[in-house]
């Protein structure tokens, strides 16, 4: 079957692109396999309606409301490859199939590559965190660790005293705080454990301490770490958009990349923060830019 958009992508930046292109009566192949980032979350916060939603029925609402609309459907695969060819593009997923679409919007987001710390994995999204905006409030005014070899953790440390007063921060071996930095947190109370971390431990998912190659340890009930992100696909060989040294897809302000008929949405274009409303919201404006596009090419032949 033809389509008029392919959406790479089901999470909120996808969702919402479906949404409102599913309500402009355009075809579309919503192509998603099902595995979220934030699919190890317990809860998803900062949405309106939907605070504290497990992000699996945020899914499910989402995916009830935009397949109403009988133009939009879920292919329940990953993307493979795109190919672009006579102005049409074709996606191949990994169940076989190949998808046509008049243009494409990817919105396949980013995955998270955790520290090399033992444990970490067990604690990740129960008691530790990366969004203080998401999850701040459930860890306020606990003991916690930030856990960073980020050069800008000075800014998430400053912004974490407005949930917790009792901090720790865990560097890891990383030398990512300058004097005038280091003598700030010291002012404040905050202490600086520049050793490496051996391990984490704990209990059902709860972290209870920090161990450290020098044997010392320090009690944490939880914290928030920097996890580096990445494309979960890319295309930009096949496609030939722009991306920044980091990784994301160069767009406009409302999601035009640098290939004609190819939008970003999301985490895909590097949205920030990395929140669900944020994503949804540039998801809107990207399938909004598609329809403005569609509207100039076909208003000769209406």
């Amino acid at each position: 079957m033809q389509y008029d958009v392919a959406i790479v992508g089901g999470g909120p930046a996808g969702l919402n692109a479906a949404l409102v292109l599913g309500r402009a009566r355009k075809r579309v192949a919503l192509i998603d396999n099902s595995e979220p980032r934030n699919g190890i979350t317990h809860a998803s916060h900062g949405f309106i309606t939907r605070d504290g939603i497990t992000p699996g029925e945020f899914r499910r609402i989402g995916y009830e409301e935009v397949l109403r609309y009988p133009s939009v459907r879920h292919v329940m695969a990953a993307v493979t490859d795109i190919g672009q060819a006579n102005g049409q593009f074709e996606l191949i997923t990994s169940t076989g199939e190949q998808v046509q679409a008049r243009k494409v919007i990817l919105a396949a987001g980013l995955k998270e590559v955790l520290p090399e710390i033992e444990g970490i994995r067990e604690f990740y999204g129960k008691s530790l965190f990366n969004c203080p905006f998401c999850d701040g409030w459930e860890l306020r005014d606990q003991p916690l660790a930030v856990i960073s070899d980020n050069p800008h953790v000075f800014h998430k440390i400053r912004l974490l005293l407005n949930w917790s007063r009792d901090l720790v921060v865990c560097t890891n071996g990383s030398d990512i705080l300058n004097a005038e930095q280091r003598q700030q947190l010291a002012d404040k109370g905050i202490t600086v454990v520049d050793t490496p971390i051996q391990r984490l431990t704990g209990q059902q998912g709860i972290l209870q301490q920090v161990h450290f190659t020098d044997g010392t340890q320090v009690a944490r009930s939880g914290g928030f770490i920097d996890p580096a992100l990445i494309p979960h696909v890319r295309f930009e060989e096949a496609l030939g958009y722009e991306t920044t040294a980091s990784g994301g897809i160069v767009t406009d302000e409302i999601g035009r990349t640098t290939t004609a008929g190819v939008y970003a949405a999301g985490d895909s274009a590097y949205v920030m923060p990395s929140q669900l409303i944020y994503a949804a919201a540039s998801g809107s404006k990207a399938a909004m830019a598609v329809m403005a596009d569609f509207t100039e090419e076909e208003w000769q032949s209406v």
